[in-house]
């Protein structure tokens, strides 16, 4: 655990938190707003605190995306289509890769020890050979017959490259939702968004068509006379059937019922990164893409009545369907809908309890999360820990509530938060220990600031957490495992 002295000295930090590598003096951005991080999709909950490019940016060293998305070639088996109609100024995907914030305070507590000329340009070079490495690596481990789970888990932990429709696939086998035998592929595939189709014909369907539907499939609708053909007699009308009825079995009353929840999902669905075309505005593509997110949220609200919708499931079905619908294969793309309610099912299962009230006291409740959170902060932190809980008094539901539920959606821009997840899902733990590491980085490298900080300015940055390199974030949060506390 820390033992920070009273002058300051980070002395008792472990190295590998305060590594120059992550707080060198950068050179100045290019001057072209393609690599502006401020052209990158910006963040929901950073306001005041976010800093610009020239405060404090940092070319991390092992990204270089598009240089790597120009080596790549897709696999053989995609069918690539056309590029989406462009809804975002810059793709946030491309952009993230380059000049990530970096906490000011990180470069006073490191040093500020900066690379020689030399150095800082071999940097890039040699990241980029890396990174077309390491997609080929995981092109090869998508191509074997038999996928290789380990391989594939320990190569997406890294970070998914963008391209060639493999996020995507990748998500689809750690969310369990394809099979590592790639020839049943097709089969699954059909079968799952096949039934998905049944969902909707059967879920999304009002009483009167329902009605109709009986009514047609009737005998006596082909004997009727066309004045009276498409209605029934009052005599013919059940219980069940009449609007009014308040019967457990109705499905008008049932349809009354979940008008509430449908309409908290049409407000939420709106509400969703406002700041992205791709999910709001007038367009009939952001139209479409909302129209989809809100099938997905009702079909299951009518299929989990126990848990039905909880304020903040748009948030975390958001990236999947992103990614999903931005896979070049034309047949994948068009089917985005339906995989995506599967991995969004999947994905929930592991973090559902977290949504249920009555659960929120008992041992698998969010509550008891946020305390692990507390937990493992005092264990390798430990004057944090006590600055935070009890001379600050800043209670940990107060900013963990969000992180936790929503996966960290809104404590960082949209391609910050892919490349947060794809740490998430390959974690063969399961995302939500690996999720709580990453908390616990989070407090970690502002630590001098939340140290220096009262009650008042910690809750302010910790509910408005600043841009940060998330590579050197999710570097500190897999020393969390693998250097387990003195």
């Amino acid at each position: 655990m820390f033992n920070s002295t009273s002058n300051g000295n980070r002395k008792g930090v472990p190295d590998w938190l305060n590594s120059s590598l992550w707080s060198s003096s950068t050179p100045p951005p290019p001057s072209s707003p393609k690599s502006s991080p401020n052209d990158v999709v910006p963040p929901r909950a950073v306001k005041s605190t976010s800093k610009t490019a020239e405060e404090s940016t940092y070319d991390p060293p092992a990204p270089a995306q598009e240089q790597a998305q120009a080596t790549i070639t897709a696999p053989p088996t995609a069918a690539i289509r056309p590029d989406p109609p462009k809804v975002e100024a810059q793709d946030p995907l491309v952009t993230s890769r380059r000049y990530y914030s970096i906490d000011e305070d990180d470069d006073e507590e490191n040093g500020a020890r900066s690379y020689n000329d030399a150095t800082a340009a071999a940097v890039p070079a040699s990241s980029a050979a890396e990174d077309i490495s390491w997609q080929a690596q995981l092109l090869q481990e998508l191509s074997r017959k038999v996928i290789n789970m380990g391989e594939l888990r320990r190569l997406a932990s890294q970070g998914i490259p963008d391209g060639a429709g493999i996020r995507s696939t990748v998500w689809k086998l750690l969310l369990g939702y394809l099979p590592c035998d790639r020839s049943i592929w097709s089969s699954e595939l059909a079968k799952k968004r096949s039934q998905y189709d049944h969902f909707k014909e059967e879920l999304l369907m009002n009483p009167s068509e329902i009605t109709r539907r009986l009514e047609k499939s009737s005998p006596k609708s082909d004997e009727s006379d066309g004045e009276d053909k498409g209605f029934l007699s009052r005599s013919e009308i059940t219980q069940g059937d009449h609007p009014l009825s308040l019967g457990k079995t109705s499905i008008w009353n049932q349809f009354f019922q979940d008008t509430e929840v449908i309409e908290q999902i049409d407000r939420d669905v709106k509400r969703t990164h406002p700041d992205m075309n791709f999910f709001s505005g007038d367009s009939s593509f952001a139209k479409s893409n909302q129209d989809a997110l809100r099938d997905i949220l009702i079909i299951f609200a009518k299929l989990n009545p126990g848990i039905r919708y909880v304020q903040g499931m748009n948030e975390i079905l958001a990236p999947l369907f992103y990614v999903f619908i931005n896979d070049p294969s034309e047949e994948n793309a068009v089917s985005a809908e339906a995989d995506t309610f599967f991995c969004f099912v999947e994905l929930l299962s592991g973090f559902r309890d977290h949504f249920c009230q009555k659960l929120d006291n008992s041992v698998v409740g969010i509550r008891s999360t946020i305390t692990r959170l507390s937990l493992l902060l005092k264990e390798h932190d430990e004057e944090l820990w006590r600055h935070l809980d009890i001379t600050t008094k800043v209670n940990p539901q107060f900013y963990a509530f969000r992180w936790i539920t929503l996966l960290l959606t809104q404590e960082f821009n949209f391609a910050d938060s892919l490349l947060i997840w794809d740490t998430l899902l390959s974690d063969p733990e399961g995302p939500q220990e690996t999720l709580l590491r990453i908390c616990c980085a989070m407090l970690m490298i502002i630590r001098r600031r939340l140290l220096a900080g009262d009650f008042t300015s910690n809750l302010k940055l910790l509910q408005h957490y600043p841009p940060t390199n998330i590579r050197h974030l999710l570097y500190v949060a897999n020393k969390l495992r693998t250097h387990p506390a003195c």
